[in-house]
């Protein structure tokens, strides 16, 4: 079996390390250089960093961060937020990503997929879901649609079509982000996971809801997800990536430990 990923989410607003619930009531807890560096040599086996407010504010991402960032840890590290065209994508990579993340242009442009992933390959390219529940529908008949502009855009697409579409496209990897999951730390969206592991053949990466180490291990094993990104429980201090690895290491799971 291969190893498992624990993936750290810096969502930065501002320059700033930042966290909000469900989308909402977003604060201010940091900085994002200092907080990677510490979770690089905490373990953690790759990074995520969003600048959330880049595809609402449509203002390109902040490269001075990334490369800032970038600098300081050396392991996968993949980049999102405001990533409209492939030259966008190049920039961040040249600033020091190993991955781009699209996510709302990806849903206004789907071939940014396909161009980003024959410029660099799909291991480059991470398509990035944020997903909300809603009734099932003939447009929805998963019960989950994608929303973008950081959670303030209804798309009325289907969250399972969409995955496979983005597969389709050229993506190497998956993001599933429940909004309604998000920051609560009272686990991770399961069913929407494993419906969406499911249906695809690539890597899904389980986002939204992590609060324990047990959360993160129904996910990896119910939820079928390859890797589980964690914010709140590091952010905050209540777990260390060593405490949470041992713990799934001491379940069975195989990890890579520091």
């Amino acid at each position: 079996m291969l190893s498992k990923r624990i993936i750290s989410c810096l969502d930065v607003r501002d320059g700033k390390l930042a966290k909000s619930v469900k989308f909402v009531d977003t604060k201010d807890i940091g900085d994002p250089v200092t907080t990677a560096r510490r979770y690089y040599e905490d373990g953690i086996d790759e990074l995520v960093f969003y600048d959330i407010t880049a595809s609402s504010d449509k203002r390109d991402i902040m490269l001075d961060v990334v490369s800032n960032v970038a600098a300081q840890i050396f392991i996968p590290f993949s980049v999102g937020g405001g990533l409209r065209s492939v030259d966008d994508c190049k920039k961040v990579l040249l600033a020091g990503a190993e991955k781009v993340n699209v996510n709302t242009a990806a849903v206004a442009d789907p071939d940014l997929v396909t161009r980003a992933s024959d410029a660099f390959g799909a291991q480059c390219v991470v398509l990035s879901m944020d997903v909300l529940a809603v009734p099932v529908s003939k447009a929805t008949p998963s019960g989950y649609e994608i929303v973008t502009h950081g959670g303030r855009t209804r798309t009325g697409i289907d969250a399972v079509a969409w995955a496979r579409r983005g597969e389709q496209l050229g993506a190497g990897e998956l993001v599933v982000n429940s909004i309604d999951a998000d920051g609560t730390k009272e686990g991770y969206e399961i069913r929407l996971t494993r419906m969406i592991a499911e249906a695809v053949g690539i890597p899904v990466i389980a986002s939204g809801g992590g609060g324990t180490p047990e959360h993160l291990y129904q996910v990896l094993t119910e939820g079928k997800a390859d890797a589980a990104l964690i914010a709140s429980i590091l952010h905050y201090g209540e777990y260390s990536v060593r405490q949470v690895k041992e713990y799934l290491r001491g379940k069975g799971l195989p990890m890579r430990m520091a």
